[in-house]
């Protein structure tokens, strides 16, 4: 395929998760205390998106989204929609592997998951997307030749299995094993790009902090410790990506999609999860079937997590004109502002591990490249430990390194 870069991925990114301001944070508390309508909470959306858009037109990205401003949570109600799955508030914790590392982190931090959403029959997608209503008001904000370029964030079809001990994600009479389960998520996951694609979405973005979980030393650990567990990390890995294949394998030639890959935000701007890319970098890079994969690398930043590790995994990028590397050098988490010039310089780093992986020239590997911050800046509605001006710096800093890397390409 043609890879043109005025369309996605551009070279200046973000990931579609950007702060919600206070007044909306303040309008749904009252909406929970049924001192407000859902009318007038709509209303109070419709403010926020519009200004975070005019935000981000201003800034100069080309992908443009709604902050995910209409979400509590980046994953959204995707599964919620689904004949056979069944959302569920305050969840037992016997549910749950203890070691996956975001039911981990709520362990450590005296929470619990307040919803979660589990199978109780056969999956399948009733055909409306609840993703319709927020593409339609986007359109109406930008001008009709940028409508290709909203950008519209998706939560990974295998998000919901990881978190489950072995056997708990599906009723054993419902499905014989995690492949037909997956099957089945796959095929709603397709009828969704499908209904997207009608209309007239073109770029898609799946959020999966799961793939990161597998390179957690913690994580594995607990895996090898619980015997209940039938297959290896390695084997579910495989079985995840095939179920990404198979949910794409109808539009990958129709529509950009993209993959974010990071360790997770929590409350205080925490991360989830440890661990460099190298455990899993031939795998994605080379049986993932997306054209993106946005990655989570701080090497050289003062607030990178312990073992973020350096570019080494790039090496496995290979050479096709559409696999794309996203680097995710300006951190999301805090206000503090990185030096520009080594950020830059850290990107030229990266091109060169790219460029010998793949048999190219610097210049080459840049061109399938481009910079933006390592996670989205509001997982949760309430947000990282940074202001609004704070993100608005930040994507600015992006759009300047952006800029001077890239001279003249959006």
């Amino acid at each position: 395929m043609t890879h043109i870069h005025h369309n996605p991925p551009f070279r200046a990114e973000h990931l579609g998760s950007l702060l919600r301001p206070k007044e909306l944070l303040q309008k749904r508390a009252l909406v929970e205390k049924n001192e407000l309508s859902q009318a007038e909470c709509t209303k109070a959306e419709d403010e926020a998106v519009n200004k975070v858009v005019k935000v981000q037109v201003a800034s100069g990205f080309g992908a443009v989204s709604d902050g995910e401003y209409r979400r509590a949570v980046f994953w959204g109600t995707f599964f919620e929609e689904l004949e056979g799955m069944t959302e569920i508030r305050n969840p037992p914790m016997d549910l749950f592997r203890s070691y996956v590392p975001d039911i981990a982190g709520f362990i450590e931090k005296g929470h619990k998951p307040g919803q979660s959403c589990i199978c109780t029959g056969k999956i399948r997608h009733k055909g409306k997307s609840t993703l319709i209503g927020q593409f339609e008001y986007l359109k109406t904000l930008i001008p009709e030749e940028r409508w290709g370029e909203i950008r519209l964030t998706m939560i990974a079809p295998p998000w919901y299995h990881l978190r489950y001990k072995n056997g708990l994600a599906f009723p054993p009479e419902v499905y014989a094993s995690d492949e037909e389960y997956l099957a089945d998520i796959s095929k709603a996951a397709s009828e969704e790009l499908d209904i997207l694609y009608a209309a007239g979405v073109r770029s898609i973005q799946f959020d999966n902090p799961n793939f990161a979980y597998f390179c957690s030393e913690k994580m594995l650990a607990g895996w090898a410790k619980d015997k209940s567990n039938k297959k290896t990390p390695d084997e579910l890995l495989d079985a995840y990506i095939q179920c990404y294949n198979d949910s794409t394998a109808q539009h990958s030639e129709k529509m950009h999609i993209g993959l974010h890959i990071c360790g997770g935000n929590f409350m205080g701007s925490r991360h989830f999860s440890e661990g460099g890319y190298d455990r899993i970098a031939i795998k994605l890079f080379q049986k993932l079937n997306v054209l993106t994969p946005f990655r989570y690398l701080l090497p050289g930043i003062r607030h990178a997590p312990p073992g973020a590790g350096g570019f080494e995994p790039f090496c496995s990028t290979p050479p096709q004109p559409h696999k794309n590397v996203i680097l995710g050098v300006i951190t999301s988490k805090f206000p503090e502002l990185e030096d520009k010039e080594k950020m830059k310089e850290r990107i030229l780093a990266g091109a060169d591990v790219i460029a010998k992986g793949a048999s190219q020239t610097r210049e080459q590997a840049l061109q399938r490249m481009g910079v933006s911050p390592q996670c989205g800046f509001a997982s949760h509605e309430e947000g990282n430990l940074l202001g609004w001006e704070d993100m608005k710096n930040k994507l600015a800093l992006v759009r300047a390194i952006a800029d001077d890397v890239w001279s003249g390409e959006p």
